[in-house]
């Protein structure tokens, strides 16, 4: 405050003349005395910036009782460099601080980005100055740093680990090349194909308005969900804005890169992929961080982005495991987009021949609308369906000698005269769950609804989410008291199906090796789930869907909509009935799932998922996080965390360990270890409390160094 102020203060509290004036100096110099020091002292002496010398910086170091900013002085010759966003490089140990106090932590120079500059720090010891500005680049962000907090709270992580997965690794030589000019936007685009959608014209029209529509999308059947991915792309660059598509695979991607070119001519949109290598990959990221390009389409990873003016978020096939990062806080692709279209007001569409939970729970609670064609339009476009029971099956000669039904035989046969015929095999390794012998309804735990598994020598019934023993069994739906486990023996359907078809070509496309196309003539084209190839011209004149069982008797939560999900898929590349395309499904036709694909009808059955799973308590109705390592840090962990009141503790219940000779999963125990399991479930709403208690708790034990480490996953995907 200058001294004429203090006058005026001095004049207004009754006083005048010199003595006044006198006052009003002594108070202000006593206010002045009492405030921090404007410029910080270094411990090494160093010159500081003329204006704001204090850099709050976050540090690049994962743990999460770190996650915070930390008070740094700014050189003077490092002034005009240290500007908010950029890399540096600093001392980590010795004379640094906390934002707001704090004991001091390691030692030597660890990479950081400056988040802020201030006139002061709150801190009134010595500070560390910055030791090195790695590059100009402002490659942070305000909206990417503000995501990339919302994503480390809601999923009890640190914002260093969310980092990494949003600012790839610096490679010098990009960042002095050119960026290309930011061409002007695009007219707007015809609706094309959207038009077969009551309120597809109006999402668009929407969007190149600059307004913010978000809707659920269910696609038809068909190839022609990649264009209309990529003209919602191009209605948001028409409207001066940017727009990010989010797919699951390379393969997605490549469809829908080639889809934009053809709208859009090259130099509009950017591809993101893991393939393109780091350097690459970087110059791209670059050319949109700079403002350059405001259309991406990427796989994962480029969920974060860092799109200007972002007008459109996008998102095919949330059900997708792919979508889900294995690296920590494990943030999934569907949340991580919704956060962005609050946080910066842009439309969001979530598309999929299918439906999750998630997306259906969206719809209930008015977040977003769905978006789907008449159901005379869906009729047209899905291609017949066909089942085959698995009691048909056993009594079919044919089946019990090639394991494929008569029907579904004849289907292959008639098929073969027009074009390739999909044979969908599950991949080996699918765990079975128990389920009713009669009606082959799951056995769950009557105390929390988890899945039963037998356990021990003498198979005995024990939860797999409590842990607790079962009694005596009997099936709620049937009555029934025999339980049944299935195994899967796909491994040589190659080969029976080309001693079944001689003379026809048989193709295999999986994880090994994965096919993009296949030619449209007669051939096999046997597939693992998610790995089908896309058939040339009219697409598949038919589809085999064999081992049904195996898909739905898995020991998981989303068992039915997963196997929907894998069907849909593959149904979805089979001409439409009016050209004659067949699926054949061999299943259960009583069960849920494959009722809703006769139907078409993905909507209806996430509809009824979600309606059970509220009224089981399960996610996404309710919010869950697990708790993994071993028994003695998780009793630990449990015993220390300030859980939110309601809270559910289900288990510990021992983890299997790794195979040997195969990948280890990020639920598996190392090798040698026992690891026990807990899960914690909380009422709707309390999900925030429950991720900031866990990440608390996780931060005391690793700044006391106390105990073994312990894994947070919160909304754990597969829960079993």
């Amino acid at each position: 405050m200058s001294s004429d102020n203090g006058r005026r203060r001095g004049g207004d509290s009754g006083q005048s003349g010199e003595h006044g004036e006198q006052l009003a100096l002594i108070r202000e110099s006593v206010r002045k005395a009492k405030e921090p020091k404007a410029r910080p002292r270094t411990w090494r002496g160093a010159k500081l910036a003329g204006e704001l010398p204090v850099a709050r910086v976050l540090v690049d170091k994962g743990p999460v009782h770190l996650d915070r900013l930390w008070d740094y002085a700014v050189p003077a010759e490092l002034d005009a460099q240290a500007q908010p966003g950029v890399r540096v490089r600093v001392r980590f140990g010795a004379g640094t601080r906390q934002v707001r106090g704090g004991r001091r932590e390691g030692g030597g120079l660890l990479d950081g980005y400056v988040v802020e500059r201030v006139a002061e720090s709150q801190y009134q010891g010595p500070l560390a100055a910055l030791a090195q500005v790695v590059s100009p680049e402002p490659v942070l962000g305000p909206a990417l740093l503000r995501l990339c907090r919302a994503v480390a709270d809601r999923y009890a992580g640190s914002l260093a680990d969310v980092l990494q997965l949003a600012v790839p690794p610096r490679h010098a030589r990009i960042e002095a090349e050119p960026s290309p000019e930011l061409l002007p936007p695009p007219a707007a685009p015809a609706p094309g194909s959207w038009s077969r959608y009551p309120a597809g014209p109006a999402y668009l029209d929407a969007v190149v308005r600059g307004d913010t529509p978000r809707a659920v999308w269910t696609a038809l059947p068909g190839p022609h969900w990649a264009a209309e991915l990529a003209r919602a792309a191009v209605a948001a660059l028409a409207s001066g804005r940017g727009a990010l598509l989010v797919v699951p695979d390379g393969r997605t991607a490549a469809r829908v890169d080639a889809e934009l070119t053809a709208l859009l001519g090259a130099g509009r949109h950017v591809l993101l992929t893991a393939g393109l290598g780091p350097e690459e990959r970087y110059r791209r990221w670059l050319a949109v961080n700079r403002g350059a390009v405001r259309a991406v389409v990427g796989t994962r990873a480029a969920m974060f982005a860092p799109v200007r003016d972002l007008g459109l978020v996008a998102l095919w096939d949330d059900g997708d495991s792919s979508h889900s990062d294995p690296s920590a806080p494990q943030p999934h692709a569907r949340e991580v987009l919704e956060l962005r279209a609050a946080q910066e007001k842009a439309a969001f569409l979530l598309g999929a021949f299918g439906r999750t939970v998630e997306a259906a729970q969206l719809v209930e609670t008015g977040w977003a609308l769905p978006l789907a064609a008449d159901r005379a339009v869906v009729r047209a476009a899905a291609p017949r369906i066909r089942t085959v029971g698995e009691h048909d099956e056993a009594r079919d000669a044919a089946a019990r000698a090639a394991r494929l039904p008569t029907v579904a035989w004849e289907a292959a046969r008639e098929g073969l005269r027009h074009g390739p015929v999909l044979v969908q095999v599950p991949r080996r390794g699918y765990v079975p769950r128990l389920a009713c012998e009669r009606c082959r309804e799951p056995a769950r735990c009557a105390h929390c609804a988890g899945p039963l598994e037998a356990r021990g020598q003498d198979g005995g019934l024990h939860c797999g989410w409590c842990g607790r023993e079962s009694g005596p069994w009997h099936c709620p739906e049937c009555g029934g008291f025999r339980l049944r486990a299935q195994v899967v023996g796909a491994r040589r359907t190659a080969e029976e199906l080309g001693r079944a078809f001689p003379g026809v070509p048989v193709r295999t496309s999986g994880r090994d090796h994965v096919l993009d196309t296949v030619p449209d003539r007669p051939a096999l084209v046997v597939s693992t789930p998610g790995a089908e190839p896309v058939a040339e011209g009219l697409g598949y004149a038919a589809a085999l869907l064999l081992d049904g069982w195996a898909l739905l008797n898995r020991p998981d939560l989303r068992a039915g909509e997963e196997a929907l999900r894998r069907w849909l898929g593959a149904a979805a590349l089979v001409r439409g009935q009016e050209a004659g395309g067949t699926v054949v499904v061999v299943a259960d036709p009583a069960l849920r799932p494959v009722q809703a694909l006769v139907r078409w009808d993905p909507a209806g059955h996430a509809a009824r998922e979600l309606a059970d799973r509220a009224e089981l308590g399960f996610p996404p109705v309710s919010r869950m996080a697990s708790v993994t390592g071993p028994p003695e840090a998780v009793a630990e962990f449990l015993a220390m965390a300030e859980l939110p009141d309601g809270a559910e503790v289900l288990g510990p219940v021992p983890v299997p360990a790794a195979l040997p000779g195969r990948p280890r999963r990020p639920g598996d125990a190392p090798p040698g270890e026992r690891w026990e399991r807990a899960l914690l479930r909380v009422r709707p709403g309390q999900g925030a409390a429950l991720a900031a208690a866990l990440k608390t708790t996780q931060a005391v034990r690793l700044a006391r160094r106390e105990g073994e480490p312990v894994r947070l996953r919160v909304d754990p995907p597969d829960i079993g």
